[in-house]
């Protein structure tokens, strides 16, 4: 055998090797449970499966041919209320019936390498690999026929918006978050454009992988919710960039004073006051790479002071072998979330139902925005879910996820939508935010017609 033909089967047999090698590590780790098993108050833990390399299923973004749309719950109905926006993420409703709608994406993200261009090319599978807009956009439905047929451009990078979130309308001022900071702008309701620059109110910590700032208005009216995700997965980056991270933040608009309300909560996005109450709620997205089953994603009430387990630990006390040095101190003190939304589903709107009036299958419970999975095979979320509540004002024993809008997936897996933001219309509809398909979303139940509604 010659020297050459040894060096080339030796060549072969590495490159054979070395592939099994990667395909061992890389290859997708397959659920052995459905989301409704990961999912209630009681869901199915499975032991974790840690990877080196994740698993990647991202449903590649399609939008919507013709005339397609979502399927709604039966005896609803949907139909588009605005279309053609750019990739609209959160709602928010005016006194008078107008509809705010963030059209917004992640900051420039930091960083370079084979990381960066992995999660470039993910992101614009995704659909998310757009500019972000910076403009938030006013939708009037003048004519009430559930159509917003006439939109403007309220606010734009102009007027300082940079990947802008949650908004929040107080008195004459609008607040609005940005991945950085709370901005405010004088505001009239019934005004279709601002010319004002941003005021800042406080600093946020920006960027990282998790950007999204919602922003409410906590009881007693004199100070705000900021809900600020993690920089990182389970903060491999060092806690030092987590500082005012992985929380919600109280802030005072009048001082810029701030204070964490609660921590340990990896992304916690869209939140909510519970009616009749004052108990905040939050969805939460939990962290990758531990396998297709866990851990849940979750809706959960959250008290001052709670600290919910991020990094080290998830689910009231499970450890996260990952983190070193582990923080075994904490565990007893981690609280146990209310309810599981099931693994990798991604919750992010969320809105109770004091104002949406679809049925009496739908009088008390919350609404939640699944924007869908990519860490998961097969694919999870994608939908806008129902979860009922009972007397007490926590979800209802045995209660499951209820379906409410699904078909955002094609018969091949790609994404005609994604759900996003939800919100009621002044009818009573509930609207959501669809970033891929560029829609808002109305689903009504049936004789309800923006016609019927009185002025607010």
């Amino acid at each position: 055998m010659t020297r050459l033909r040894k060096i080339l089967i030796a060549l072969l047999v590495l490159v054979v090797v070395a592939g099994g090698i990667i395909w061992w590590f890389s290859r997708p780790d397959v659920a052995r449970l459905t989301s409704e098993d990961v999912s209630g108050q009681i869901p199915k833990l499975s032991e974790t499966r840690s990877q080196t390399i994740p698993t990647v299923k991202v449903a590649k973004a399609v939008g919507w041919s013709g005339d397609a749309k979502p399927t709604a719950a039966a005896g609803l109905t949907v139909t588009a209320f605005a279309k053609g926006l750019d990739h609209p993420r959160w709602l928010y409703r005016l006194p008078n019936g107008d509809v705010l709608v963030a059209e917004s994406n992640s900051p420039p993200r930091e960083g370079g390498g084979v990381t960066a261009w992995a999660m470039k090319l993910l992101m614009g599978r995704a659909g998310a690999g757009v500019p972000s807009a910076n403009r938030i956009t006013l939708l009037r439905d003048g004519n009430g026929d559930g159509v917003a047929e006439s939109r403007s451009a309220l606010l734009t990078a102009e007027n300082g918006l940079d990947s802008p979130f949650g908004m929040l309308l107080v008195g004459d001022t609008l607040y609005v978050a940005n991945h950085n900071a709370v901005v405010a702008f004088p505001f009239k309701v019934g005004q279709t454009r601002i010319t004002a620059k941003a005021r800042k109110i406080v600093d946020l910590p920006g960027g990282g992988n998790h950007w999204t700032r919602d922003l409410i208005l906590a009881p007693g009216g004199n100070t705000f919710f900021v809900s600020v995700g993690s920089a990182s997965n389970i903060a491999e980056k060092g806690l030092e960039v987590e500082k005012n991270r992985a929380a919600i933040l109280e802030i005072d608009p009048r001082t810029g004073w701030k204070r964490i309300f609660a921590s340990g909560l990896r992304n916690p996005i869209g939140m909510a006051i519970y009616p009749g109450s004052e108990r905040l709620w939050a969805v939460v997205n939990e962290r990758d790479m531990l396998g297709s089953d866990m851990p849940p994603d979750y809706l959960t009430q959250v008290d001052i002071g709670s600290f919910y387990g991020w990094p080290w630990h998830y689910w009231g006390g499970y450890v996260d072998k990952r983190v070193q040095p582990q923080r075994p101190d904490l565990r007893e003190y981690t609280a146990r979330p209310d309810f599981a939304l099931g693994a990798h589903t991604a919750p992010l709107g969320l809105t109770f139902a004091q104002e949406i009036r679809l049925g009496a299958g739908y009088v008390n419970g919350a609404f939640i925005g699944l924007h869908g999975s990519w860490n998961r095979v097969p694919a999870a979320g994608y939908k806008v879910v129902y979860v009922p509540f009972d007397s007490r004002g926590l979800p209802a024993r045995g209660a499951k996820p209820r379906d409410v809008l699904t078909g955002f997936l094609d018969s091949e897996g790609n994404a005609r939508g994604r759900p996003v933001g939800v919100t009621a219309d002044r009818t009573g509809a509930l609207l959501v935010a669809d970033d891929v398909g560029n829609v808002i979303w109305r689903v009504s139940a049936p004789g309800q017609s923006s016609a019927a509604a009185t002025s607010e």
